[in-house]
């Protein structure tokens, strides 16, 4: 009777540490959401406000890791338990880069709204959008398990490196015709950037999802795609 009970306690533990997972998730979902519509929508309010939540992802970062520790210490798991939260440990590292890039968006958002609207935004909100996607679609695959829906998510990296390409190569155009809109169109290619590592952090979690189910490392290659103009 007390195993039983021990194998239902560990399960609860188990349980609300995907459901810990899921709740940064959905925090880093809203925060680069909102980062975006501070920068098309103009909203310095709003990209404020979302700096000021990025405590709250810190702050669950650090809880789901010391929940983490507690359940390795306590019950020493082994096999796909032990893939699980020890993969758990390097998501959630993921997830707090993604929400510290909506935050690094929102501080080029207060910067460009002190100037003269660039241009309007057409490719901008649809890479966030792709980018987002992508974290909620790893984040699913996680919680599922599923590897196939994890190398999906991979795949789509080629889409948001194909909006940073025509965005760069638009802004590029607007520096060239004219030196005074160099400053702007710099901080729109920064936010492009970091929508772009957003896209990357998002293939790190579906790669960890990869060797989760099946203990196949996909890392540094394999089956993710090249892709030219990365950064670390």
């Amino acid at each position: 009777m007390g195993a039983r009970h021990t194998d239902r306690e560990y399960e609860a533990e188990l349980e609300r540490l995907r459901e810990r997972i899921l709740l940064l998730g959905a925090k880093v979902e809203a925060a680069i959401a909102a980062a975006i519509r501070s920068v098309v929508e103009r909203d310095s309010a709003m990209a404020r406000a979302t700096i000021a939540g990025d405590r709250e992802i810190d702050r669950l970062e650090v809880e789901t890791d010391g929940l983490c520790l507690r359940i390795l210490a306590r019950r020493q798991p082994v096999a796909s338990d032990l893939r699980f939260i020890t993969l758990a440990l390097k998501l959630v590292t993921d997830l707090e880069r993604i929400g510290d890039l909506a935050v690094n968006v929102c501080e080029r958002a207060l910067e460009l709204n002190e100037e003269p609207a660039l241009k309007p935004y057409v490719d901008l909100p649809r890479m966030a959008e792709a980018a987002r996607t992508m974290v909620r679609e790893a984040l699913d695959a996680f919680v599922a398990g599923d590897a196939a829906r994890a190398r999906a998510v991979i795949d789509r990296d080629a889409t948001v490196d194909a909006y940073y390409a025509q965005i760069f190569r638009e802004l590029l155009t607007y520096m060239m015709e004219d030196p005074r809109n160099i400053y702007r169109a710099t901080r729109v290619q920064s936010v492009a950037k970091y929508l772009e590592r957003v896209g990357d952090h998002a293939c790190n979690l579906a790669e960890m999802v990869v060797f989760m189910v099946g203990g196949q490392d996909i890392r540094h290659g394999g089956h993710r795609p090249e892709a030219g103009g990365k950064e670390g």
